[in-house]
Formats: structure tokens, C-alpha cells, sequence
């Protein structure tokens, strides 16, 4: 998703790119959640001293790949080409895409105005009441080469969708011209694994927003965002109430234990997700 995407300082920042690729090179900062272990902040305080704005924090390490993505971005080349390229130097041999090589911002519409993504996320903590969510940009962008690339490779064997927020971080993605019908036109089969457990969100204010949008607040909810391109749907094994309302939609439903604490848990979580992938 690069509608978190973002100029800062003057760079070109890439949260979820970085995050992805922090993870896979394992230097992520868990105990923040973001940004790179064994972090110092010497910009950061430096800036802080000479009266920048700095309520986007930015470590010394974490800086330089925005240094670099910003360098490569102003020599023309593509954002898609910048991730292969940070990918090679981080030794990451997973393939990190983005959505697409045209810049687009989400918007968030709330009681206090018009807010960036990340003023609305970093700046005020997502305490702003929330009324639409809008994609600048998302009319005329087109999905990165890449992207439809990996749509038409043989090897394709089924679509996963992560149990990230599905209006802030899936729909930006899902947004883009044409994709939901390249995505049916796969013919592969399209897993959704829920961000809500027992009506709760598992991270972040995927509740909060949608209490704010009148909508109820449960896996049906979430089956139904999906409907139209989903194969199938998991769900937390405390959710088995609403296997029959789910499958009702025409979706395959899956109970196992989703939420992820430890390693662990995501490795479990992966198997049975290709295990599922392999008898649809």
C-alpha cells in the first residue's frame, strides 16, 4: 500500500515498503513497531534542537533509506524499481511491490478536517472521528508493472489478503483502476483472513473506523468488503457463529487461531493458509 506514502523533510516516504522489508531483513524495531532495530535519533533530536517539526519520527538508519528511495526517485526511476533495488541491498530475495509507480495520498475526512494519512495516523494517534476515506490521486494511477505481472504468472497459486485494516491499508491498494476485475479475471483462488476477532480489531482502529462509518462491526461486515472477489474467508475460531451467515455470501468460511503473538503463530497461520490455497 502506498497510499501511507508521503513527502517529509523532502524525501519520499514509504512506510509499509519499509516495513516489509525491515521485516524480511530482520532489523525491524518490534519493540516500536516500525522503523529499524538498534535505532539513534541524532537527526532527530539535532532537528528537534533547531525547531523542525518532528512529530514524524525519523531514525539515523531509517533516514538513509529515504535518503537513498528520494535520490533514485529524482533520477526518474521508478518506485518499483527502487523496492527491487533495497531488496538486493538488504538481501531480501522476496519480491516487495508496490501498489503502483503513480503517487497516491490517502485522505481521511474527519471532525478536525481533511487530514493526511499520517497526520491522522502519527500525528493525532487516529483520535479524530473518521467520516470518508478518499485515494488523491487514485483516478489515473495505474497498478505497477510488477504488480500485474505477479497477476499473470503461472506459478500464481492463490491471492492472500492480510488481516490489515481493510479501509486504510487493503482498500487503497484494491482501489486502483481496473484492478478488482484483473484480480477475478486471475482465476486464482482469493483468501481474506479477518482483521476482527470477537468484534475487536487484532491491531490498529479497524473497529473505531468502522463504528465511525455505521458499520457493524463483525466478520460479516468484512465478508461482505470482500465479497466480490473473495474465494474464501478466515476466520478466528471464537467467530464459528457466523460461519452460516458468511458462507450464505457464496464464500468458502476456514476457522483457525489468527491472531499472531509469536513467531510462531504466523508460521502456523501461513501453513494453513496454503494448505486452504491448495484445496480450492
Amino acid at each position: 500500500n502506498t497510499g501511507d506514502d508521503f513527502e517529509h523533510f523532502g524525501l519520499h516516504i514509504s512506510p509499509d515498503a519499509d516495513t516489509l522489508l525491515y521485516t524480511l531483513a530482520d532489523m525491524n524495531n518490534t519493540e516500536l513497531g516500525w522503523g529499524r532495530r538498534d535505532e539513534t535519533w541524532n537527526v532527530a533530536e539535532a532537528g528537534r534542537q533547531v525547531g523542525l517539526d518532528t512529530w514524524f519520527r525519523l531514525g539515523d538508519k531509517d533516514l538513509a533509506v529515504h535518503l537513498y528511495r528520494s535520490q533514485r526517485l529524482g533520477q526518474g526511476v521508478s518506485l518499483t524499481q527502487v523496492c527491487r533495488e533495497l531488496c538486493s541491498r538488504f538481501n531480501v530475495d522476496t519480491h516487495i511491490v508496490p501498489m503502483s509507480d503513480d503517487a497516491v495520498r490517502t485522505q481521511v475526512e474527519s471532525d478536525i478536517g481533511v487530514l493526511s494519512f499520517q497526520e491522522y495516523f502519527v500525528k493525532n494517534k487516529c483520535k479524530p472521528k473518521v467520516s470518508a476515506i478518499h485515494f488523491k490521486g487514485i483516478e489515473v494511477a495505474a497498478p505497477s508493472p510488477a504488480f500485474l505481472d505477479s497477476l499473470e504468472d503461472e506459478q500464481l497459486r492463490a491471492i492472500i489478503i492480510c488481516p490489515s485494516n481493510p479501509f486504510l491499508s487493503i482498500d487503497p491498494i484494491l482501489s486502483l483502476p481496473t484492478l478488482r476485475e484483473r484480480i477475478k479475471k486471475c482465476g486464482k483462488p482469493v483468501i481474506v483472513v479477518s482483521p476482527l476477532v470477537q468484534g475487536q480489531s487484532i491491531k490498529g482502529p479497524t473497529v473505531k473506523i468502522m463504528r465511525e462509518l455505521d458499520l457493524l462491526c463483525d466478520v460479516r461486515t468484512i465478508a461482505e468488503l470482500y465479497q466480490d472477489i473473495a474465494t474464501a474467508i478466515v476466520i478466528d475460531r471464537q467467530d464459528e457463529a457466523a460461519t452460516d451467515d458468511v458462507a450464505a455470501m457464496g464464500l468458502a468460511v476456514h476457522s483457525a487461531a489468527i491472531v499472531m503473538n509469536t513467531l510462531q503463530d504466523k508460521i502456523d497461520l501461513a501453513r494453513t493458509l496454503i494448505n486452504i490455497s491448495q484445496t480450492l
